[in-house]
C-alpha cells in the first residue's frame, strides 16, 4: 500500500483508504495551520517515510494568465524533502481542469454554454479558466475583488484586461500568507462586491473563496471548483446554488464527489509512473491521465433540478397592438405606431419568462422551457433583409444557451423569414427547430373535429382548399389531406410550383382529384374545408361570402388571414384558428402568449414534445416539410399524451351552441337557394366596406419614413427601456 501525506492550512488530521487506478493508497492528512515553519516540519519528518507529500493550498509558483511568479513561502518548501516528492498540484492541475470541462460537457451538453463565468479566483486555475473560455459568452477575473478588495472595475473584468492586471496582482501576492491565497471554506466571512455575482452564471475556482466572499443569495448559479466536501455542498445548497461541479477525479469511487485537491491527485498519480525515474513533465501525467475512467461529479443541490430537459421558444409582437399591450411598453402609446413598431424592431431579443410543469404521463420526463422575444411585427421582418432576422434569432439563441436550453423553437413569422430556419440552424449551437411538422399534424386534427362537428358523416366525400399550397405548411397539409379526402383544390401565386404539387400527390395518391388554380374564388362554393396557409400582407385571402352553407375555414396563419369582422359575414361558416396544443402537466408559461392557461401554439408544442423526448436535434427546418416528420412528430405527441385543445375562433372558444346554431343557419341555406343567394349579396356589400386586409395590415399600407424629431424621441425611449432592464 502507498502512502500519501497531504498537509493542508487547517487543524488537525485524519486517514482515510482508497483503491486508485488498480492501486491500494493510504491517505493521511495533516493540518499546519498556515504556519510554513510547521509544514517544513511535517515535511522533514516524513521525508523517506511515505510515497509522496501533497501541499494543500501552499503553491510553490503563482500564475495568473500568462504571468508567473514564485511564491516567496511556497517555494521554499519542497527542498525540504531530500527522498520524497513533494508536490503542489500545479503539474497536473491545468491539465485536469481543461479535460474535466469537456468531459462535464459531453455528461451535460450546453452546461457551460453561452454563460457568464466568474473566475474566483483565476489564480492558479488557469486550465479552468481557459476551458471555459472557450464555452462560455464572457469570462471574467474577480483576483483584484477578492484579494484586495478593489471595486468592480473592468480591470476585474474581461480577457483583454488580464494580461495587464496579471503582473501587478501576481507581485502583490508573492508573499501573503497561504491562508489570504485559498481561504479554508470555513474561514470567517468576507462579502465583496455582490454586482459581480448577480452578473454570473457560474461560478468558477475555489470552493473557500467562493463561500467567503459571496453573497448569501446565489439562487441558480452553477460552482465549479477544483473539490469540494459535503459541508461545502450544504453551505452552497442553503445559498440557492443550484449545480456543483468538481473538477478533480474521485479517489473512492466513479461518479463521487470530486473531495481530493490537485496536489493529492498529483502526489498520488506521480506514485503510479511505470518507470519511477521518468521525469513529472506534462507528457508523463498525460500518459497517465488516459488511464483514468471517469467524469467530473455533477451534483444538483435544489429538489427537483435534476434531470430536466430544458427548450426555448422565440415569440414577437404579432402587431404594433401587443407591443403596446405589454406593461413594459404601455407609454409607446403616446407615440405614432410606426414610429414604435421600427423601433421595437431593433431591439436585441429579450427574455420574457420561464415555462414550467410540463412532465410526460408516460416516462415521467419533465422539461422546463424559456420564452424570448424578438421586437420585430411580421410586417418589419418583411420588410427588412433577412439577414436583420438571422442576426437576431442568433442572439436568441445565445440567450437560449444560456438558460440551458438545447433545442429553440422559431414561432410565427420567425419560422417563415428567409429559409424557414436553415440558416439560424446552421449557424447556432443549439437545435432548432419550426415546430411545422405538429402545426401541420394539429391542423390536419383540429380541421377534422370541426369539419365532424359541423355535420360531416363521410370525409372522403368532401372537398378541400388549401390556400398557399405551395407553401411549406401548405404543401404538407395538401398532400396529407389528399390522401383521406381525395378531392383537393391547391391554390398559390406559384404556378409553377403548383403544377409540381400536383404532379406529387398524384403519384403519391393515385385515385385523387388535383385542381390547381392562382385563385380561390371559382372553387370556394364546393369546398367543404378550406385551410389558409398563407404569408401573404394586405391582401383579401378568402371571399367568404362565396363559401358554401356550413363550410369549415381552418386559419393557420398567424397573424390570422381572415379578420374577426369578415368572419362575422357568414354566420353559417365555422372559421377557427390552427389546433392548439395542451402541454401534460400543470404547465405554466409566466406570461401571457395570447392563449387560454395552459395552452401552446402548436410549433411552441413540438418543441416542448421534442425535448420531452430527448430528441435535441434540428427537426423541422426549411420549406420542404416531410410527411414522415409530420407522421412522427404525431405519434410521440400520442406518446406523450398531448392534446388538441378545444376548437377557437378568433380567439374565443368554439362551443358546443354557436356550432348547433351555425348548422341550423347551413341546413337553412342549402334547403332554400333563393335565401342563400341573398346571404351571399348582402354580405358581399357589407364585405365591400371592410378594407382588404390580411394578418392586420391593409392593403397598400406602407410604414412612413420617420421625421427626425420623431427618431430621436424614440431613440430616447429605447436608451430609457435598455436602462430601465439593466437595473432590472
Amino acid at each position: 500500500m502507498k502512502q500519501i501525506l497531504i498537509i493542508h492550512n487547517g487543524e488537525g488530521g485524519d486517514t482515510a483508504d482508497c483503491t486508485f487506478m488498480g492501486q491500494a493508497f493510504l491517505l493521511r492528512r495533516a493540518g499546519c495551520g498556515g504556519d510554513p515553519e510547521r509544514a517544513r516540519a511535517l515535511i522533514a519528518e516524513n521525508d523517506g517515510r511515505v510515497d509522496a507529500i501533497a501541499l494543500e493550498g501552499m503553491p510553490a509558483t503563482l500564475e495568473l494568465g500568462a504571468a508567473h511568479r514564485p511564491h516567496e513561502l511556497g517555494a521554499t518548501l519542497p527542498p525540504v524533502a531530500q527522498k520524497t516528492l513533494v508536490l503542489d498540484g500545479s503539474g497536473i492541475r491545468a491539465g485536469l481542469e481543461r479535460w474535466g470541462v469537456i468531459l462535464a460537457d459531453r455528461a451535460q451538453p450546453g452546461i457551460f454554454a453561452q454563460k457568464r463565468v466568474l473566475m474566483i479566483p483565476g489564480l492558479n486555475h488557469n486550465g479552468l479558466a481557459q476551458a471555459l473560455g472557450r464555452r462560455a459568452a464572457d469570462l471574467r477575473y474577480a483576483d483584484p475583488m477578492i484579494y484586495f478588495n478593489l471595486p468592480a472595475v473592468p480591470l476585474v473584468g474581461s480577457r483583454g484586461t488580464l494580461e495587464q492586471a496579471a503582473g501587478p496582482t501576481l507581485d502583490q501576492l508573492k508573499d501573503v500568507a497561504f491562508d489570504r491565497l485559498q481561504p479554508l471554506p470555513d474561514a470567517p466571512a468576507e462579502p465583496r462586491d455582490a454586482g459581480m455575482f448577480e452578473w454570473a452564471d457560474i461560478l468558477a475556482g475555489d470552493v473557500g473563496a467562493i463561500r467567503r466572499h459571496a453573497p448569501a443569495e446565489l439562487k441558480r448559479k452553477t460552482v465549479v471548483v477544483e473539490w469540494a466536501t459535503e459541508a461545502d455542498l450544504a453551505d452552497l445548497r442553503e445559498r440557492g446554488v443550484n449545480i456543483v461541479i468538481t473538477m478533480m477525479p474521485a479517489l473512492d469511487g466513479r461518479g463521487e464527489l470530486g473531495r481530493w485537491s490537485a496536489a493529492t491527485i498529483e502526489a498520488v498519480m506521480a506514485t503510479l509512473r511505470p518507470d519511477p525515474d521518468a521525469p513529472l513533465s506534462e507528457d508523463t501525467y498525460l500518459d497517465l491521465m488516459a488511464g483514468l475512467d471517469w467524469t467530473p461529479a455533477i451534483r444538483y443541490l435544489q429538489p427537483g433540478e435534476a434531470g430536466i430537459n430544458r427548450f426555448a421558444f422565440v415569440i414577437h409582437p404579432l402587431s404594433v397592438r401587443f407591443i403596446h399591450n405589454d406593461k413594459r411598453f404601455r407609454w409607446t402609446k403616446a407615440l405614432p405606431d410606426s414610429l414604435v413598431e421600427s423601433f421595437a424592431a431593433r431591439l436585441p431579443p429579450m427574455y420574457v419568462s420561464r415555462i414550467t410543469g410540463g412532465v410526460s404521463p408516460t416516462t415521467g420526463q419533465r422539461i422546463e422551457g424559456h420564452l424570448i422575444t424578438l421586437g420585430a411585427t411580421p410586417r418589419q421582418m418583411m420588410s427588412r433583409g433577412e439577414r436583420f432576422t438571422y442576426d437576431q434569432l442568433n442572439k436568441a439563441a445565445r440567450i437560449a444557451e444560456r438558460k440551458g436550453a438545447r433545442i429553440m423553437g422559431l414561432g410565427a413569422f420567425t419560422s417563415v423569414v428567409g429559409d424557414a430556419g436553415i440558416t439560424v440552424a446552421h449557424e447556432a449551437d443549439i437545435a432548432i427547430t419550426s415546430g411545422n411538422s405538429l402545426t401541420v399534424a394539429a391542423t390536419l386534427e383540429a380541421a377534422k373535429q370541426a369539419v365532424v362537428k359541423m355535420g360531416a358523416t363521410d370525409l372522403t366525400k368532401g372537398k378541400v382548399m388549401i390556400i398557399g399550397a405551395t407553401g411549406s405548411i401548405g404543401a404538407v397539409c395538401a398532400r396529407l389531406l389528399a390522401q383521406a379526402i381525395y378531392d383537393v383544390v391547391l391554390v398559390s401565386i406559384e404556378p409553377e410550383r403548383l403544377i409540381e404539387l400536383k404532379r406529387t400527390i398524384q403519384a403519391e395518391t393515385p385515385g385523387a382529384h388535383v385542381a390547381i388554380a392562382t385563385r380561390a374564388d371559382e372553387y370556394l362554393g364546393d369546398c367543404d374545408l378550406i385551410v389558409t396557409a398563407t404569408s401573404a400582407f394586405g391582401q383579401r385571402i378568402v371571399d367568404i361570402t362565396k363559401c358554401k352553407p356550413g363550410a369549415v375555414i381552418c386559419d393557420v396563419a398567424r397573424p390570422p388571414d381572415i379578420s374577426e369582422a369578415e368572419a362575422a359575414l357568414r354566420p353559417d361558416v365555422l372559421v377557427i384558428e390552427s389546433g392548439e396544443v395542451l402541454i401534460p402537466g400543470d404547465i405554466d408559461f409566466g406570461y401571457d402568449i395570447g392563449l387560454p392557461p395552459k395552452t401552446a401554439y402548436a410549433c411552441l408544442a413540438e418543441t416542448a414534445l421534442l425535448a420531452m423526448e430527448g430528441r435535441f436535434e434540428d427537426y423541422t427546418l426549411g420549406r420542404n416539410i416531410t410527411m414522415e416528420r409530420v407522421k412522427e412528430i404525431y405519434r410521440l405527441f400520442k406518446k406523450h399524451e398531448f392534446q388538441i385543445a378545444g376548437l377557437r375562433s378568433h380567439d374565443e372558444y368554439v362551443t358546443d351552441e354557436m356550432v348547433a346554431e351555425k348548422r341550423k343557419l347551413a341546413d337553412q341555406l342549402r334547403a332554400d337557394r333563393a335565401l342563400f343567394a341573398q346571404v351571399q349579396s348582402e354580405s358581399a356589400a357589407r364585405l365591400a366596406t371592410i378594407p382588404v386586409s390580411s394578418k392586420g395590415v391593409k392593403a397598400g399600407r406602407k410604414v412612413n419614413p420617420l421625421p427626425w424629431i420623431g427618431a430621436t424621441a424614440a431613440a430616447a425611449g429605447v436608451a430609457g427601456m435598455l436602462l430601465f432592464r439593466r437595473r432590472r
